[in-house]
């Protein structure tokens, strides 16, 4: 009858759930908040949500996507609302849109991550961003439950800016309203580099310590503490290489813009 599209954020302790923790909570708070979902056939049927990719545990978001089919027409404002009321803490749904033809899957083509580096100097990271940028390859490692795997993380990374703690708050206001209320990036008292990059999700999808991995092999660059992770942006570039809202081609369909999230 109806098919909702969500932009989702994943912050705070939750950041830390798994995906398949966080599919659970979302079908939890579904039955919850009373959502007449449509259901799969068969011995043991599921609620229609479909997922459009994941962060990985432990990293941060306020671009996240789901869509949800249901067997009755429904407000997307009284469900974000009712949903936003039934989940906790740590994930809150941004917007909400009734969603149009056109696979959403196709319009996540980029992702824009910022990585905050606390302790890393400004200038020595700006020294690796260029040197990355400027290798035409950048072989990595990564533990795959088929083995060790090889990836090239510079043929993925389409631009790398470096910022400080100052400069990174009036760019996030830039890309949303919701971005500047990630509360869990790190504090500290003397500024430090912030890389701001946008990545080509291939296959297999390029993730921040990809990139970080990258810095280390081409350029030396080692953190003297954990880097933190926020998935900023997904979608298409657009002709002025900007990223075009995944959720702007369902225009016609009521829309719930981007903002502080309800009750939840």
């Amino acid at each position: 009858m109806q098919k909702l599209r969500l932009r989702y954020a994943k912050r705070g302790r939750l950041r830390f759930t798994s995906h398949r923790d966080v599919a659970r909570t979302f079908e939890r708070a579904l039955r919850r908040a009373g959502v007449p979902m449509a259901y799969s056939q068969g011995f043991s049927p599921h609620p229609k949500v479909s997922w459009a990719g994941a962060v990985p545990t432990g990293v941060s978001s306020v671009a996240e996507y789901v869509e949800l089919q249901l067997v009755e027409r429904v407000e997307p404002a009284a469900l974000r609302a009712e949903l936003n009321a039934a989940l906790p803490d740590g994930i809150d749904v941004l917007e909400a849109a009734e969603a149009r033809p056109g696979a959403l899957a196709d319009r996540l083509e980029v992702s824009r991550w910022r990585i905050d580096l606390p302790g890393t100097d400004v200038a020595e990271l700006r020294d690796a961003v260029t040197a990355l940028m400027a290798a035409d390859t950048a072989l990595v490692e990564r533990m795959t439950k088929d083995g060790r795997r090889t990836i090239d993380a510079r043929a993925a990374l389409l631009s790398a800016e470096v910022q400080t703690t100052h400069s990174a708050v009036a760019q996030s206001d830039q890309i949303s309203a919701a971005t500047a209320q990630v509360d869990d990036w790190p504090k500290a008292s003397e500024p430090y580099g912030i890389l701001v990059t946008v990545v080509r999700q291939t296959t297999p999808v390029v993730r921040p310590d990809d990139v970080l991995s990258a810095l280390r092999v081409v350029a030396g660059l080692e953190p003297s503490a954990a880097a933190s992770a926020t998935r900023l942006e997904q979608g298409r570039l657009d002709d002025g290489g900007g990223i075009a809202d995944p959720l702007a081609q369902d225009s016609g369909a009521e829309r719930i813009p981007a903002g502080e999230p309800t009750a939840g």
